[in-house]
């Protein structure tokens, strides 16, 4: 009696252990969520001293070369929203009804990039698609550039903010040294270059400030031209208090290094 129930429990926990193992490899094999923001283990890396680098030309190529995997990564990704998005509004115009599953996704990302959710399906996906595209990755290694000085500030040696963003919870991020003695704001600190490059991007692809930037990229897409990151700046008027002349450089920046740039 003892060496059956023995049995019966060697056989229970390995059927157990299968159910486990079965699982574990069904999930592995999933293919990940749309709505997944990707994130590697390469940007959870330390960002490396860029400030070590004596070297000017060296520097620029050990910077670009740092952040353009990640910027294309999140183009990539931004496509793949976009070309989800015009396949469910293409079923939305062929009268087809939308499953739950994918009107659960719209309505995500209706929240995510701030579209009214009392507008029509089919609204709400045309202005998503304004708002769902890719920034020119030399526009977005400029103003990383631009903002953390080459990657050398403690804000994106810290804390994987190259872009300048702020945020208003406090503990959220750094105080900067030279805040006003009235202003709450601080700089905001990332988990990983995934999350600071996302937000970034999304930042420009759905603040009201920046949407003459994604009027250009509409005209641009309009008249089959090419997205680039000269003509995009033009809708960067509100990222700096130096407005027309902080763009001016921004955009003197992509053709001086263009050599860098267009590797």
């Amino acid at each position: 009696m003892h060496k059956r129930e023995t049995v019966k429990i060697v056989l229970i926990t390995i059927g157990v252990l299968a159910v486990i193992v079965i699982n574990a490899w069904i999930l592995a094999s999933r293919e990940p969520d749309i709505l997944q923001v990707p994130e590697t283990q390469e940007a959870k890396k330390p960002v490396p001293d860029f400030g070590s680098i004596d070297d000017v030309t060296e520097k620029k190529a050990a910077f670009f070369s740092y952040l353009r995997p990640e910027v294309e990564k999140q183009n990539a990704y931004l496509l793949s929203l976009r070309h989800y998005l015009q396949t469910v509004l293409r079923e939305v115009m062929a009268g087809e009804d939308i499953d739950e599953e994918d009107l659960e996704r719209v309505n995500w990302l209706s929240d995510e990039y701030r579209v009214d959710d009392a507008k029509s399906l089919k609204s709400r996906i045309l202005s998503l698609l304004e708002r769902v595209d890719i920034l020119p990755v030399e526009l977005v290694l400029a103003q990383a550039a631009n903002e953390s000085a080459w990657g050398t500030s403690r804000f994106a040696q810290k804390g994987y903010n190259f872009f300048g963003l702020w945020c208003f919870r406090k503990g959220c991020g750094f105080v900067p040294s030279r805040r006003n003695e009235d202003a709450n704001h601080e700089v905001a600190r990332f988990d990983n270059l995934s999350r600071a490059t996302y937000t970034y991007m999304r930042n420009l692809n759905r603040h009201d400030a920046y949407e003459e930037l994604r009027r250009i990229r509409s005209r641009l897409r309009a008249n089959q031209i090419p997205i680039n990151g000269v003509a995009l700046a033009e809708g960067l008027m509100n990222y700096s208090e130096r407005g027309a002349a902080y763009v001016e450089e921004l955009q003197n920046m992509i053709r001086f290094n263009e050599e860098y740039l267009a590797e």
